[in-house]
This record gives structure tokens, C-alpha cells and sequence, in this order.
């Protein structure tokens, strides 16, 4: 049982130093102690391993290859109980269902009120999920209407493919980044279109838009 005088202490990580300051305010503001701030997702997994955080609050985005979601899963492998409330300034649904999948307690958006950002902190701190409201909402909806997404209909080796061809990239193109044959991926693209119900050019970049796939 954690002691209820003792301030939650929590660690941020973002690569906008503005941004990581206002929210360490707004965290301190709230009787927490911020113990540390990363800037890069490898920052983030060090300082981690080193002050052992109540909670760690993470940029989903950074200006790296590495995400925010892989410092979270680096930094679960390494301590399964870590608790994890993840930042974004996007909010689509299925970036939002993967952070909890991953085994994150909260997902906040940037634009959020302070006071939301620290409601979530200590709801991760007490090992509970803490959803915005017009999140929970949206989630609820997807689970009663049932989800038809790409990574819910792809494969892992379909997903990578479509994320190629949401890019814009020809048959012949992908076939050589991935060394198959141009008729190998011809028939995988053609069963993923079909899969999606998409085969126009556009849709198939706006939907992996949508899911989180590439960059709008």
C-alpha cells in the first residue's frame, strides 16, 4: 500500500522542452514531485531504470524513429508493474486502443486541462485506467458496434505492406524493400484492399491516416 503522504513521483518525457515544463508546473501544482524529463525515448528508458518513477508520463511522438510507445514497452519488459500515462496530440481511436493493449493506464491529449493530466496520473498511481470522457465514449462505441481496422484485419507482414501502399509506393517498390517477388506482393495488396474494402489510392492513405499508421 503506497504511502498517502508521500508525493506521487513522476517522470515526463517529450522533445518540447516548453511543453514538458508546463506540465511538470501543472504536476507540482498538484502536490507531485516530477523527478525527472527526458527528450528522447532512450532518455526516457534510462531515467527510468534510474529513478524508479510511481509513474512515467510519455510523448507518444518524438523526432526520432523511436516512439513513445517503444520506451513503454522497453520500459515494461524491464518492470511489468511500471504505470504509464502516455501524451499525445492526436487522439485516434486505434493509437488509443494500442496504448491500453500495450498496458498503459492512460492516455491523455495534449489539450487536455491540467487537471485532467494529474486526475490521470493518480488514477495510474492507484493501478486504475483512467479515460477522457470524450474518449471512453468513442471506445465504448467501437465495442458495440465491433472494429474492422487494419490491424484488426492484417496480419503483421499485411500491415507492413498496407503502410507501403498507403505511402504511395508502387508493387514493384515493395517488393524490393521487402526482397519478395512484384507478383508476391501484387496478390498480398490486391487480398488487402479486398479485406478493407478500399482501392483507390486516396482511401487507402486516409485510412491508415485514420488508424495511426502514417503521418497525416
Amino acid at each position: 500500500m503506497a504511502d498517502q503522504n508521500k508525493p506521487i513521483r513522476v517522470m515526463l518525457a517529450d522533445d518540447h522542452p516548453i511543453v514538458m515544463t508546463g506540465f511538470a508546473m501543472s504536476l507540482e501544482a498538484a502536490g507531485m514531485q516530477v523527478v525527472g524529463q527526458a527528450k528522447t525515448p532512450s532518455e526516457a528508458t534510462a531515467l527510468y531504470a534510474a529513478e524508479q518513477p510511481d509513474v512515467a508520463v510519455l510523448d507518444m511522438r518524438f523526432g526520432t524513429e523511436l516512439t513513445g510507445m517503444d520506451a513503454a514497452q522497453a520500459i515494461l519488459k524491464s518492470d511489468p508493474s511500471a504505470k504509464i500515462v502516455f501524451l499525445s496530440q492526436f487522439d485516434q481511436d486505434s493509437l488509443i486502443k494500442e496504448t491500453y493493449r500495450l498496458g498503459a493506464h492512460a492516455f491523455v491529449t495534449k489539450d487536455c486541462d491540467p487537471a485532467d493530466l494529474a486526475t490521470a496520473v493518480r488514477h495510474a498511481h492507484e493501478g486504475k485506467l483512467y479515460f477522457l470522457p470524450h474518449i471512453a465514449s468513442r471506445l465504448a462505441s467501437m465495442a458495440v458496434r465491433g472494429e474492422v481496422t487494419p490491424q484488426s484485419q492484417l496480419d503483421e507482414r499485411g500491415l507492413e505492406i498496407f503502410k507501403f501502399m498507403a505511402e504511395g509506393m508502387t508493387n514493384a517498390e515493395i517488393a524490393e524493400r521487402l526482397d519478395l517477388s512484384t507478383k508476391t506482393i501484387s496478390n498480398i495488396s490486391q487480398s488487402i484492399k479486398e479485406k478493407l474494402g478500399v482501392h483507390r489510392q486516396a482511401s487507402i492513405t486516409l485510412l491508415a491516416v485514420k488508424h495511426g499508421l502514417i503521418e497525416p
